[in-house]
């Protein structure tokens, strides 16, 4: 009897099959390209929808006559001038039809960047890997503690770190591991804007006499031909060539 002929051989080899499959459509490369080609079809459709595909259309069609009256009347000094000044105008004009659209289409886009940026911008800490604590205190309290603490995990999970200044106690999460859990770099007392974008964790108490707690997740690279890059680069390539193809096929002009 082969080995592919036992039922439980036949089971163990298709669910090691299907948990490879699985971990290929669930790694980073494939939730960025996953998001690039989504976006880049609701970048296209919204914007779309929310601009004046007539004006935007005639503004273009100008835009490429002033350029070819430059080529065409090379040697007519008083021509080309008019044509460079409508063509300054005629820009003008494009940029004020596509600035609402844009905006539209770029905040949405910048706070979902932000949430995955949660997953991807960063790596768990290795289990048995030290890894380095930051503490900041407010400037009344400065110098009642240290600022830096090495300590060290062994197992996975997520953890919860405690600091203590001034009477008062403050805490952190850790995530330990190799998978991709929701990641907080640090941990801030107000700095509203600087939350909203490095910040996956609530404001620590505006008495707390904390002002920050951070640790040093390694920064992530996703793996593509070999090389490793950041993942907001290769959303961006990926989102705007995909954005490029829905355009055409969409017949939305941009």
């Amino acid at each position: 009897m082969t080995a592919l002929s036992n039922p439980r051989a036949i089971a163990s080899h298709a669910a090691a099959i299907g948990a490879f499959n699985l971990s290929l459509l669930t790694s980073p490369l494939a939730i960025v390209i996953a998001v690039s080609l989504v976006v880049g079809f609701l970048m296209v459709v919204l914007f779309g929808y929310t601009s004046d595909q007539k004006a935007i259309g005639l503004a273009k069609d100008q835009l490429k006559a002033h350029l070819l009256a430059v080529r065409l009347y090379r040697d007519q000094i008083p021509v080309v001038m008019g044509s460079y000044g409508k063509i300054l105008r005629g820009t003008g004009r494009y940029l004020k039809l596509a600035f609402k659209p844009l905006l539209y289409v770029i905040i949405p886009i910048t706070l979902l960047m932000v949430q995955i940026d949660r997953y991807l911008g960063a790596t768990p800490i290795p289990p048995n890997v030290p890894f380095l604590l930051s503490v900041r205190l407010a400037a009344p309290f400065a110098g009642q503690t240290t600022g830096n603490d090495a300590l060290n995990d062994a197992k996975e999970g997520k953890y919860e770190v405690k600091i203590a200044a001034a009477g008062q106690t403050a805490a952190k999460i850790v995530c330990v591991g190799s998978d991709l859990p929701r990641i907080s770099i640090v941990r801030l007392r107000g700095h509203f804007w600087e939350r909203m974008f490095s910040s996956a964790e609530p404001a620590l108490p505006e008495n707390s006499p904390i002002d920050s707690i951070s640790i040093n997740y390694p920064d992530r690279n996703v793996e593509i031909a070999g090389y490793g890059m950041n993942w907001i680069w290769l959303f961006f390539i990926l989102s705007m060539v995909a954005g490029f193809i829905f355009k055409e096929l969409l017949g939305i002009k941009i």
